[in-house]
């Protein structure tokens, strides 16, 4: 087993979107690259107590409250680590430089500071995400009634849609999918199409891998963003195997979609969710009530059907 060294790091968030990123002083290892504030989980304590530490000593603030987000690990030349992310949404006091480090509030898409040392890129991806992901329901709604109320939740702010319609005839889907494409891409939101790579390939969008699929899958879909559904560890292995760019794990209460299936239960969940490198979202009778709930059991955010519609 690779010993590595245990780090606490912080993505301390405002509530515009946000983050904070810091450079490295003269005289440590990459000086002068940006990564996110934290460091070293010294012996006896927890990567959320030397997170507390950390900042403290490094920006003088003091944490209120830290939801555990990603666990990556990373081989440098000098050192193999591994980074416990945690989402600072609330502190004390106001981040200062203490240690001779530079600052910056930032945003995913354009962070505007380089270099990023390599082990924190991807969580700048991760960190495009919302905490919110929709999954369609034409078919329950009827294909007008769902584009007006599709129409209102981008408005409202929606950032991130799969497109699932699994009895859907196929030509119908094609012309559904174009109609979600355009009202997606006019507003700036993300789309995944279930299971379909040809279409998703011909819409410019993403894929959303139902579990079947993954685990038949030896390579990832050459496609922009890859999702994935997983309902046990063995799914979850082989979506990081993957490399998706996040998975969707379920379901956690009792829903009526599934009523047949047993629901996981918020501490089955954390387990499951814990120490994973991708952003987990959680589905599963959840609406946006069960938002800070998920994220303090590691989830990304929630995953919504019925939810979001209603």
């Amino acid at each position: 087993m690779i010993d590595r060294v245990e780090v606490a790091a912080a993505v301390i968030e405002r509530p515009d979107g946000a983050f904070l990123m810091a450079s490295r002083p003269v005289g440590k290892v990459y000086a002068g690259w940006w990564e996110f504030p934290g460091g070293k989980v010294e012996p006896g304590e927890t990567p959320r107590h030397a997170l507390d530490r950390e900042l403290r000593e490094e920006l003088g603030i003091a944490v209120r409250r830290a939801h555990p987000w990603l666990t990556r690990d990373y081989d440098y030349a000098h050192a193999r680590v591994r980074l416990h992310f945690f989402r600072v949404t609330d502190w004390a006091g106001e981040p200062h430089p203490h240690e001779g480090q530079a600052i910056a509030w930032v945003h995913a898409e354009q962070p505007a500071v380089e270099p990023i040392l390599p082990a924190n890129g991807p969580i700048l991806r991760g960190l495009a995400l919302p905490l919110t992901y929709g999954i369609s329901a034409a078919t329950e709604l009827g294909v007008d009634s769902f584009l007006r109320r599709l129409e209102a939740a981008l408005e409202r702010g929606l950032k991130l849609l799969q497109l699932r319609e699994k009895g859907m005839p196929a030509e119908a889907l094609a012309t559904l999918a174009q109609a979600v494409a355009a009202r997606c891409r006019a507003c700036g939101a993300r789309l995944l199409i279930n299971d379909d790579l040809a279409l998703a390939g011909r819409l410019d969008a993403g894929v959303h891998l139902p579990a079947a699929r993954l685990m038949r899958l030896d390579q990832r879909p050459d496609l922009p963003w890859v999702g994935a559904s997983c309902h046990d560890a063995a799914e979850l292995e082989r979506a990081q195997a993957l490399g998706v760019d996040f998975v969707v794990l379920g379901p956690v209460l009792p829903t009526a979609s599934h009523p047949g299936a047993t629901p996981l239960g918020w501490d089955r969940f954390r387990d499951l969710a814990a120490s994973r490198p991708m952003p987990v979202y959680a589905l599963g009778g959840l609406d946006a009530a069960d938002l800070d709930t998920a994220r303090q059991a590691g989830a990304h955010g929630i995953a919504m059907k019925r939810g979001l519609w209603t």
